[in-house]
């Protein structure tokens, strides 16, 4: 950050913005606390004055443009509004938590701690700085969920500003939003934030699609607004015969959700028709249930637009797990187009722009069963957290899933769980004693195994046996936090079982021998050397599983020296203090290789100076980003690769934005899958267009056939992208080929 006295011009700025958050909150139904929010703007005012951002921008901007957020995006009040203004003046400034509570009170000071990041560390000494945070972030959920929501806040701001950023910076910045800022403020009912937030991610990590897309979309904003006004008279005229009081919006996808769903369906971007969306929010009547009024306009949208019988999706009778409530229905309009038509009354609405604070708003005393549960299980995972920092990570992350499935007990009790959760995972959410003995399920009364996926209205019933106990492999099965998290507890006990008996058995056996026992400490290093171990409790728990024994343990202290062992730098090095992972918040083993943050991969240095990782199998052309591990080999991923999108969120410094200046000199190894309808002669024009027309090397060719479809995988040489993306666009042009597309790896 900068430092510099204010112009003439900056000032009123401020004090304008000042002046619009004022505006913002009072058309609010909060109590008007005005005086206390100018006194919280105030001393941030001063505790930032002169300070800049890094796009020059005086710094109190971000604090005013998080609380505009906080009230206008969100629907906070004016304790969230003053914590706001206020959190980053303890991480930035002299000031203290202690200084924050004798001015503005224990609430707004708990709120600011809560902020504020830290520099401790609650994994351990090797677990990054990200995650360090994160875990403090979600620690406070429990004790004041605005704490999360101004967070959210104040990552949108950072995202809508991150264009000021170095470009190995925005690829980290952005890689944390997607993986958990955008699904979290999903998991919170912030729909619009969410969107948002995705939308910018894809942005920054792929600017050039994203434009793309955006232009393409734009092109078109137009005439789609045209189909909307005549596709929504007739059902303003219907709804307003009803006597209904109603809002008409029509919704266009973003360029995320575009691009998930050209990736997702292997299309173009003119192949995807389902563009807009119609949202219907109304005034009920207070005579009539929500539920009812809400079905009633679903049956006279239905009477003038034939509906889509597999895509009716009913969130009134059974919300999902973030709050959301609303009634979709998808029609066929009449120019041949699907179109979504959402409904909801004003409080679903409001619920569902402003999520679980909306919820307070219209609470009665009760707690929300919702949030409330999601909270126990968010407490669930942070009360044993996996000391790997990514694994914690992916562990919250199956937190935040967006789809779910309902399903039944036997006696009739709805639950809900992630789309993909297995029969294990359910065991787990009835009860970790049963999830632990589990040995199979009875689904719609049929025997099922442990793996089995669970579908929407499937009724379940958990077999257990009392000499069943959980393997290894099923941490593979398990899709939900809660199942890993009681697998990763199950095993730590196990292991610490381990550890007491194999301790007592290299004390016996050390104090049995005089030797070994007149120098303790000399033998238990020596052990640890001899096994390549460095800590005593993974030896004590090898010992205890019965994977080391000691027998021997006499001759592995004092071995026989042979002549090799007279010889310098012959033999084996000790590995009493091995060499740890650099991690976020350390000084980085290796030195960048190239320039600030930014390499170029050339013909030259690929597979020498850079290797292209195998998960995600990245070939020129392909948008990637680099990162330097603890031996210092550069690792070349995708942007898109999960793998690199868990890399982003913990090990920011060590990323590297790259691009390719290659020039056709190395083929790369491709696969392709294709599809389509078995007819004489298809695949012959299919080896012609890589053979012939295109000279390509084929590897690898793998095809078959059943009723008349057939389908496969071909590996090919190829130079580059566009040089795969010609070919696809030549095999899509054979006849009775319905879909080829670049093979991605299922993580």
């Amino acid at each position: 950050m900068q430092k510099s006295e204010l112009t003439a011009e900056e000032d009123p700025m401020i004090q304008h913005e000042f002046e619009a958050l004022l505006d913002d909150y009072a058309h609010t139904l909060h109590r008007q606390k005005v005086e206390l929010i100018t006194h919280a703007f105030n001393f941030a005012y001063k505790a930032h004055y002169g300070v800049r951002r890094l796009s020059g921008e005086p710094y109190i901007m971000h604090p005013l443009a998080v609380a505009r957020i906080c009230v206008k995006q969100i629907g906070l009040g004016s304790t969230s509004i003053c914590a706001a203004l206020l959190h980053d003046v303890v991480e930035d400034t002299d000031y203290t938590v202690e200084d924050i509570a004798g001015l503005f009170g224990d609430k707004i000071a708990q709120i600011v701690g809560g902020l504020t990041k830290i520099s401790g560390g609650v994994f351990g000494s090797q677990a990054s700085e990200q995650a360090e945070n994160f875990r403090k972030l979600l620690l406070t959920i429990s004790d004041d969920i605005r704490v999360v929501l101004i967070k959210i806040a104040d990552r949108l701001h950072n995202m809508r500003t991150l264009g000021s950023q170095p470009k190995d910076k925005q690829y980290k910045i952005a890689g944390e939003t997607e993986y958990i800022y955008a699904p979290l403020a999903h998991r919170l009912g912030l729909f619009p934030i969410k969107t948002e937030l995705e939308d910018l991610s894809f942005k920054y990590e792929h600017p050039e699609t994203w434009q793309e897309i955006h232009d393409k979309l734009e092109a078109i904003k137009g005439s789609k607004l045209e189909d909307y006004e005549a596709f929504s008279a007739p059902i303003r005229e219907r709804l307003q015969s009803m006597g209904y009081t109603f809002t008409m919006k029509a919704r266009i996808k973003s360029v995320y959700s575009i691009w998930k769903k050209m990736m997702r369906q292997q299309c173009a971007f003119e192949d995807v028709y389902d563009l807009m969306a119609v949202r219907i929010i109304f005034t009920p009547n207070e005579s009539m249930s929500e539920k009812d009024q809400c079905w009633m306009i679903y049956s006279a949208i239905t009477e003038i637009y034939r509906p889509h019988p597999e895509r009716i999706r009913d969130w009134i009778s059974t919300p999902k797990a973030n709050g959301y409530e609303a009634l979709h229905v998808t029609v066929m309009g009449k120019n041949g187009e699907w179109v979504e038509v959402q409904i909801r009354t004003d409080r679903m609405h409001e619920i569902a722009e402003h999520g679980y604070a909306a919820h307070w708003k219209y609470k009665t005393g009760e707690s929300d069963d919702g949030l409330d549960k999601w909270i126990q299980e968010i407490k669930e995972v942070l009360a044993h957290p996996d000391k790997d920092a990514m694994e914690f990570l992916g562990t919250f992350k199956l937190n935040l899933f967006a789809q779910e499935v309902f399903v039944f007990t036997p006696k009739g009790e709805i639950k809900t769980l992630p789309l993909g959760a297995t029969a294990l995972d359910f065991a787990f959410l009835l009860h970790s004693e049963l999830g632990e003995h589990c040995i199979g399920a009875k689904v719609n009364h049929t025997l099922v195994p442990l793996s089995y996926r669970l579908k929407g209205g499937d009724q379940i019933e958990i077999l257990t046996s009392n000499s069943q106990h959980p393997q290894r492999e099923w941490l593979k099965m398990v899709t939900t936090a809660r199942a890993r998290n009681g697998l990763n507890q199950y095993f730590r006990r196990e292991e610490r079982r381990y550890i007491k008996h194999g301790e007592k058995l290299v004390e016996d056996a050390i104090l049995m021998d005089k030797d070994l026992a007149a120098d303790r400490d000399l033998a238990l290093a020596r052990l640890l050397n001899y096994y390549d171990l460095t800590q005593p409790s993974e030896l004590y728990a090898q010992v205890g599983q019965g994977s080391i024994r000691l027998d021997n343990i006499h001759d592995i202290v004092y071995p026989k020296r042979s002549l090799l062992s007279y010889v310098p730098f012959i033999g084996k090095r000790n590995n009493l203090s091995p060499t740890l992972p650099s991690r976020e918040g350390e000084k980085d083993a290796v030195k960048p290789k190239k320039g600030p943050h930014a390499i170029v991969l050339t013909d030259e240095n690929l597979g020498k100076e850079y290797i292209l990782s195998q998960c995600c199998h990245p070939i020129p052309g392909d948008e990637v980003l680099g990162y330097l591990d603890a031996e210092g080999m550069m690792h070349i991923h995708k942007l898109d690769c999960p793998e690199a999108a868990l890399l982003k969120t913990s090990y920011g410094k060590r990323l590297y934005s790259a691009t390719w200046n290659t020039h056709r000199v190395q083929s790369f190894v491709e696969t392709i899958e294709l599809k389509g309808i078995d007819k004489f002669g298809v695949f012959i024009q299919v080896l012609q267009a890589i053979t012939t027309d295109f000279h390509i090397n084929m590897r690898a060719i793998n095809i078959s056939s059943e009723d008349g479809i057939f389908k496969g995988t071909m590996e090919i040489y190829v130079y580059d992208k566009s040089e795969l993306e010609e070919l696809l666009k030549a095999i899509r042009k054979v006849e009775n080929i319905k879909e080829v597309k670049r093979y991605e790896k299922d993580f």
